[in-house]
């Protein structure tokens, strides 16, 4: 069992707080996930649950960790870079016990991962392995030291859909607690009974965090349930203050009236008065004391304020893509062969398919393809971001195109809407979450007027809870749209026609099947 006893986290950086007297356990049978915003510590308190020194250089924090001496199994985000140049036997043999264990046992770690049974020896390296295979190679090695809780750090991401169907089962069938983070709804809705959700409000200035131990779905309704009950009841007690405030000003300046008209040869009606006066200032102290008190309008960090305008159109029957490609390679390798893709007018298409596929080697050749068109306007939002945004310019900077200050109040106010601080408008794009770099995307999206986006992977750095915000938007994108994504969540409500990229070129899949 984990404890965890009034744990404050704080930024050394900017000296903002990430978490304030949290607690929480982590028993057997708990399959708890770890929810929230970009930017809002639910990696780094994973790491520091696991081990304090990996956060030590840029975190405070005080509170009771309580561990009991278990042995806990923690997978990373991503591979730590000198891992990837290992042969997976290499990678296994790091951990002693690799040799600990008998073949028979290892052939049964292989066998629960559905791994091949000599997997372990293999002399491929780690870094060409498909995203699937990266995580069920850590997963192994982590089961290999029998490990008493499991840490996982978006496990889902970069995963096909068949390897997101194996984690659910895996996680859903471990008997071992699992303490988690991830974006991908689907997998959270089957597989968690706990929910723990880390919040920044007040324009990231106060933390907030809710314990409830209930499955996601559950977690979501009783959330919107609550908070719609708590805004009427704000704004209930808002009318009534409103009404009280009213009956005080008319009894205040009666009183007021009284005074100045009183005669100064009435001394008795004077000393009525000044004690009507005191009471006065008494209600009006009470009322202060009330309005303090009042229950608080909701205020939460999952809505994000953007849409397209009507330059965002493709007329129905325009030809947006022709595209024929006999192979598709990756330096020498062959990937695929006989590729034909065609999208006529505003259509919402997904490509999907196995990991290592090339899948996103075939958006890249498309968008290479529609940016020298001069007769639409394309916008590519790449998976790694670093491929589109220039790092070392601010937020503003990169959204501006003249520099004069009606636009970049303007713009301040569309990053103010999507939840950017004041301080986060001024930091270098590098230094920002994976989240606030793709709200940038989608912002200069907006702001170009595209009519043709071209999205790889467009919802995985996005919290569970933004993510149906973010597919109602594109949904509503009356241009066309070529993606690649595993988010079954966006695969039902955003797109129209799903291919299937296999090596002998795009399938069109049936909805069912999707």
């Amino acid at each position: 069992m984990l404890q965890v006893k009034n744990l404050t986290i704080t930024h050394r950086a900017d000296d903002r707080e990430l978490l304030n007297n949290f607690s929480m356990v982590l028993g057997d049978g708990d399959k708890a996930a770890l929810i929230g915003e970009e930017g809002n510590g639910k990696s780094t308190l994973l790491k520091l649950l696991y081990d304090e020194t990996l956060v030590d250089n840029y975190v405070e924090y005080s509170g009771e960790i309580i561990r009991n001496g278990a042995r806990i199994g923690y997978l990373a985000q991503e591979l730590a870079p000198e891992n990837r140049g290992l042969s997976i036997y290499e990678f296994c043999a790091e951990s002693t016990a690799f040799y600990d264990l008998t073949p028979k046992e290892l052939s049964g770690i292989a066998a629960r991962l559905m791994l091949p049974a000599d997997f372990f020896y293999g002399e491929r390296l780690v870094e060409q392995l498909s995203g699937g295979e990266k995580v069920k190679l850590q997963l192994a090695r982590i089961l290999m030291e029998q490990p008493d809780m499991l840490f996982l750090d978006e496990p889902s991401n970069d995963i096909d859909l068949d390897t997101l169907a194996w984690l659910e089962n895996f996680i859903q069938e471990t008997k071992t607690p699992v303490l988690y983070i991830s974006h991908d709804e689907t997998l959270l809705e089957r597989t968690a009974n706990k929910i723990i959700h880390i919040e920044q409000i007040r324009r990231k200035t106060k933390s907030r965090y809710t314990v409830a131990a209930v499955g996601y779905a559950e977690y979501v309704s009783r959330r919107e349930s609550g908070l719609i009950r708590q805004e009427q009841a704000a704004r209930k007690e808002r009318d009534e203050y409103q009404k009280q405030q009213e009956r005080f000003r008319q009894i205040q300046q009666k009183v007021e009236h009284q005074q100045n008209a009183i005669s100064r040869q009435d001394p008795h009606g004077g000393r009525l008065l000044k004690k009507k006066m005191h009471a006065v200032k008494s209600l009006e102290r009470r009322f202060e004391k009330e309005y303090e008190n009042m229950t608080e309008l909701p205020e939460t960090e999952d809505a994000i304020y953007i849409r397209f305008g009507e330059k965002n159109v493709r007329p129905n029957g325009k030809r947006v893509l022709d595209f024929a490609l006999p192979e598709l390679r990756a330096g020498e390798r062959l990937l695929a062969k006989n590729i034909r893709l065609s999208v006529i007018g505003p259509e919402h298409i997904c490509i999907v398919g196995k990991n290592g596929m090339g899948k996103t080697t075939l958006l890249r050749e498309i968008a290479g393809n529609l940016q020298k068109r001069s007769d639409i306007h394309v916008f590519y939002m790449p998976q790694n971001y670093e491929d589109a945004l220039p790092m070392e310019r601010t937020p503003v900077e990169y959204l501006s195109k003249s520099g004069d200050k009606e636009e970049i109040s303007r713009i301040r106010t569309y990053l103010g809407s999507m939840k950017y601080t004041a301080d986060e408008m001024g930091h270098a794009i590098g230094e920002l979450s994976g989240g606030q770099k793709a709200k940038l995307l989608l912002l200069k999206m907006s702001m170009e007027g595209c009519d043709v986006l071209l999205l790889d992977e467009p919802t995985r750095n996005f919290s569970p809870l933004s993510n149906p915000v973010i597919r109602s938007m594109l949904k509503g994108f009356r241009g066309a749209i070529i993606s690649v994504s595993h988010d079954r969540k966006y695969i039902g409500e955003v797109a129209e026609t799903v291919y299937e990229l296999t090596a002998n070129g795009l399938y069109k899949v049936e909805r069912e099947q999707a």
